[in-house]
């Protein structure tokens, strides 16, 4: 038996619970190839929100609707029956260690995404977390990251990078929609830039203000260019944003849609000529390899997780975040040749499809 212990899977629409919804699914796959099975317990999750989800069945699942002290013993009882133990997130750590310090056996694994394991820990956590028997990071940038702050031997990490959902579909419309560009005032000739973020006054670091900083030097050159900006944005971050733009003559040129539900995604990013997202504190960039999957070329910075999204630049264009004039020579380069920055979809799938993160997954928690 493996036991699976997130935070939320899905009562959220972020990155995470989207990791976890397609590592649920992996692992129960790997339940019936291996034996043994997989239960997922989730400790904000809602009992009922895994009714009709697509990933895996629902008997599977336990929501215990924020109840932590219910969750936890839940979870040494079971994780003490199980062979392996993955947490989702390090402020799991509490019930695995626990679960470990009863059933020495149990195989623990903690999966690491990026900002959550980029600071250092207090001494009780970081004697929890010397207690794993191994760490699932997201990227090279984030093991790199964990090995300095916490001094844990290289042995002990195994990279783990995200996938591709695999329920992705392509739209019906090859084309870009016409409805969508009636919606948002664009026409078919211009040349759109899309960036899909959360934005939150409190997590500035996707780089869509650069670009914003960028764009009336790239408008001089390219008077059709549009910049899209698809996500939830909290309201300081927007009056932000609406000043920067304002202030910088871009009031006609960008375009915030607020949030989107995630089957509404792949028409936006066909409206796309290209993605651009020159994050500093990004662990992968889920969204990266999904605006590939669409064929559209992608510029990504170079200092965080972003680089392994872009297989180190072999499948997009990798710029330093800090510096404007790279952002925009980025931009220029493919709007001029756009041709020869399609993705290379043999590779993308050789490295981020379903298929290729359940092998990994199965090294670590299906039988040898």
């Amino acid at each position: 038996m493996t036991l699976f212990l997130t935070l939320r899977v899905f009562s959220a629409t972020g990155g995470i619970e989207k990791v976890c919804r397609i590592a649920g699914k992996a692992m129960y796959e790997l339940g019936l190839q291996f034996g043994g099975g997989v239960k997922v317990y989730s400790m904000h999750g809602h009992a009922d929100s895994a009714i009709g989800n697509k990933y895996f069945p629902q008997f599977v699942f336990t929501g215990f609707n924020g109840n932590k002290v219910r969750c936890v013993l839940k979870s040494i009882k079971e994780g003490r029956r199980s062979r392996v133990v993955l947490l989702s997130h390090i402020n799991l750590l509490l019930p695995g260690f626990l679960i470990k310090f009863f059933s020495p056996r149990v195989k623990l694994v903690l999966l690491a995404h990026g900002i959550e394991v980029w600071k250092p820990l207090p001494k009780w956590k970081l004697f929890m977390l010397k207690k794993f028997d191994l760490i699932l990071p997201v990227s090279h940038f984030t093991k790199e990251r964990m090995k300095e702050l916490y001094g844990l031997p290289e042995e002990r990490f195994k990279v783990l990078n995200n996938c591709l959902d695999p329920f992705m579909e392509f739209p019906l419309q090859e084309s870009k929609d016409e409805d969508l560009l009636d919606k948002y005032g664009l026409t078919i000739d211009n040349q759109v830039m899309l960036t899909v973020s959360r934005l939150s006054a409190t997590e500035q670091y996707k780089g869509y203000d650069k670009v914003l900083a960028a764009l009336p030097s790239l408008t001089k050159m390219y008077p059709d260019l549009r910049y899209l900006v698809v996500g939830k944005y909290d309201v300081e971050e927007k009056i932000r944003l609406d000043r920067m733009a304002q202030d910088l003559g871009l009031e006609d040129i960008v375009i915030f849609t607020g949030f989107l539900p995630d089957e509404d995604l792949a028409s936006h990013f066909r409206l796309a000529d290209l993605f651009v997202m020159p994050s500093e504190k990004e662990g992968f960039g889920i969204v990266f390899i999904e605006a590939m999957f669409y064929g559209i070329p992608v510029i990504a910075g170079n200092l965080d997780g972003s680089v392994d999204a872009l297989s180190n630049g072999r499948l997009g264009t990798l710029i330093n975040p800090e510096k404007k004039s790279e952002i925009i020579s980025a931009i220029r380069n493919m709007l001029d040749h756009p041709s020869t920055h399609i993705p290379n979809r043999e590779l993308l799938m050789k490295e981020f499809s379903y298929q290729t993160y359940k092998r990994g997954l199965g090294e670590v928690v299906g039988r040898s």
